[in-house]
């Protein structure tokens, strides 16, 4: 097999794709009789051989490969892999295939961006775990970008978000509908406010300030992941230092499911001593024990909104209009971790103590 660190040929990859050199010619130039099986097949080859696609050749016929990229942190957390499914699900509609690039390895994220070209795509949706004003910049390439994510100010790329504060605060104030009050909150950032997180934290204290409650500082659990070891360790190190909570909002479901299984290994019940509410509505929340009360933040509207959004940029050939920016809605969906026992519906619960 080629050196993967030297230059790879179009020979090169017919060879690796067991198929001719004509029919790569005819994938990477976007012909459109080309099979699906034979297409991928060629771009697997591509992709694994780093081979450097020839601009000129994307000019032929349609000027087009009819890939988009997809670059997301990590596929081990569901809902990367749920969202990964739903993009792929929304560009076959327009015969379209989905390169998936991780980048949760990557020291630079933003760098992967550009080095999406190499693979000879004709736009990219990008979700990054963060992107900060220093990273505009590296959004500036020369096919389309569609972010989703939060908006960064001075960003030449689309950007398809989520109403990240208000949908925490629907949370939140669901819990405080329920009557409990000493509600903790997992997913703050460790370095402080930044990016979702910060927007998230942000719905959970405007939810307490509007009952007159304050923002308790113990109640605050800064993770430096989202994973369901963080929610579970967060939730572990609470009880531990004897901290009262009669509620947890967590800032997404991996966390919200850690943290449920703490408690309960904790001796303690789901939702009669601490309702959870989690964010994402991944497919696992439906299945938990008990069933996660979580915000659906429309994972199959994003995705369409973002394959839609880069597809117009492809198909006009606009790279130079301003950007748009869309904020898709969302629903709370209430599961049996919050829902109200007769008990709860008619008096406060009492407050959670650890000894």
């Amino acid at each position: 097999m080629k050196d993967k660190s030297s230059s790879a040929t179009m020979q090169d990859v017919a060879r690796l794709a067991g198929v001719s050199v004509k029919t790569v010619s005819n994938v990477l130039s976007g012909y459109e009789h080309v099979s699906t099986r034979m297409h991928d097949k060629v771009m697997s080859a591509v992709t694994e051989l780093n081979y450097e696609i020839n601009i000129s050749a994307r000019n032929l016929r349609s000027g087009r490969t009819k890939v988009i990229g997809l670059a997301v942190p990590e596929l081990s957390q569901a809902y990367f892999a749920e969202l990964a499914d739903a993009v792929i699900r929304a560009a076959k509609a327009h015969d379209y295939t989905v390169l998936i690039e991780q980048t949760s390895s990557d020291d630079d994220e933003i760098a992967t961006v550009a080095a999406m070209r190499r693979h000879a795509i004709d736009g990219l949706i990008f979700s990054p775990l963060a992107l900060g004003p220093g990273d505009v910049s590296g959004l500036s390439v020369d096919f389309p970008v569609v972010v989703l994510g939060d908006w960064v100010e001075g960003s030449p790329a689309d950007h398809i978000t989520l109403p990240n504060t208000a949908a925490i605060r629907t949370a939140t104030d669901h819990l405080l509908d329920l009557g409990r009050r000493r509600i903790a909150v997992i997913g703050a950032h460790p370095e402080g406010p930044v990016g979702t997180s910060a927007l998230r934290f942000t719905g959970y204290a405007e939810a307490l300030t509007a009952r007159g409650l304050e923002v308790v500082p113990e109640l605050v659990a800064d993770v430096p992941l989202w994973h369901r070891s963080d929610g579970a360790a967060a939730v572990t190190q609470m009880l531990a230092a004897g901290t009262r909570f009669d509620a947890l909002v967590c800032f997404n479901d991996a966390l919200a499911l850690g943290a449920m299984s703490a408690l309960q290994q904790a001796g303690l019940r789901v939702p009669e001593d601490v309702a959870v509410v989690g964010f994402d509505d991944i497919e696992d929340s439906r299945f938990s024990t008990p069933a996660l009360t979580t915000i659906s933040p429309g994972r199959d509207e994003l995705a369409r909104l973002a394959v839609d959004r880069v597809l117009a940029r492809i198909n006009t050939g606009d790279d130079t209009s301003d950007s748009v920016h869309v904020e898709v809605g969302y629903s709370l969906e209430v599961r049996a971790s919050t829902a109200p026992t007769p008990a709860l519906a008619t008096t406060a619960p009492p407050m959670l103590a650890h000894n």
